[in-house]
């Protein structure tokens, strides 16, 4: 991972920094209206549930909460530091750990026990799109 700042992890970056960084560490996400966002899909009601349940524990462990947007199949999630007025490490940080987190496939890592979701529409419950990509650890 590069290393973007050297200074305060409340140091704003400009909008050009932020979609080089984000094209660079989270590709999935992108920058609008002063935020930056990510759109998760889902199977559902319950899944959604299941997504805005585990974003909102990242962001309490972090103290660093995002704002969100929910709907039957999907969620969007938008971070923005207020106090620094705009966005910071402190965000790339947990879209980062959200990523991780949300976009974890077990079964995609060799010699894992965990087999993972079944590749069946019973039990999927993100919908993975085909740049979506396990990111790396």
């Amino acid at each position: 991972m590069a290393q973007w700042r050297k200074s305060s992890p409340d140091e704003v970056y400009s909008p050009e920094e932020i979609r080089q960084r984000l094209e660079a560490e989270l590709p999935a996400w992108y920058y609008e209206d002063g935020w930056i966002r990510r759109k998760y899909k889902t199977s559902g009601w319950k899944s959604t549930l299941m997504v805005v349940n585990t974003v909102g524990h990242l962001a309490e462990a972090a103290w660093h909460h995002p704002d969100l947007t929910v709907s039957y199949a999907f969620v969007i999630v938008k971070l923005v530091n207020h106090a620094a007025k705009g966005v910071t490490d402190k965000d790339f940080a947990l879209a980062r750990k959200i990523e991780e987190v949300l976009m974890w496939r077990p079964s995609a890592e060799e010699g894992s026990p965990l087999e993972g979701t079944p590749d069946d529409p019973r039990f999927k419950y993100l919908k993975y799109d085909a740049g979506d990509a396990a990111p790396a650890g």
